[in-house]
């Protein structure tokens, strides 16, 4: 496993702090590297555009990372967008045969890690051209996380931030 570093994403929505893994030695976080990825393919703009207002105006304002977000388990990971139809007080979204996979993992209502994705492009994750490597990844990132949550990671729900005890970064060797 590589050296990585859990950094904030963003923090400025109402109710969801988003964070990402930056590796060491890359210049972009993995995040990042799903929308550039996404980005240059122009097919793909419109369903990213949906994935964003799902994670900043739906999560992050209005709801928070409630659990109906996060029924597309894979191994440690879910990929968003949720599948099927989801019901969320007044809000209906219908994510069926969407293409993009974007790998989180959910620490509470208020923190969920990010991490990469990518187009599906087949039956399953494991399937799909570029899918599966990142996927793995994530579920690397996803086991190593979950451990130190577990030892040496302090979660403040009150400033819905995760803490390194010592006061530093919280980097994963």
């Amino acid at each position: 496993m590589h050296t990585f570093e859990l950094k904030i994403w963003d923090d400025e929505s109402r109710h969801v702090t988003f964070y990402t893994v930056h590796r060491e030695g890359h210049t972009l976080n993995e995040t990042d590297k799903f929308l550039e990825k996404i980005e240059q393919n122009n097919a793909y703009l419109e369903e990213l555009n949906h994935l964003l207002e799902l994670l900043f105006t739906v999560m992050g304002e209005r709801h928070g990372a409630a659990d109906a977000f996060f029924n597309r388990h894979e191994n440690q990971v879910d990929a968003l967008p949720p599948k099927g139809n989801v019901k969320i007080a007044s809000i209906k979204n219908a994510f069926n045969k969407f293409p993009l996979r974007l790998f989180a993992l959910k620490i509470t209502d208020e923190i969920v890690i990010l991490f990469n994705g990518g187009i599906k492009d087949a039956a399953t994750i494991q399937q799909c051209s570029g899918l599966s490597i990142v996927w793995h990844e994530a579920c690397q990132y996803a086991d190593r996380i979950l451990e130190e949550l577990h030892k040496t990671i302090i979660i403040d729900e009150e400033k819905r931030q995760l803490i390194n005890p010592d006061g530093g970064k919280i980097v994963f060797y």
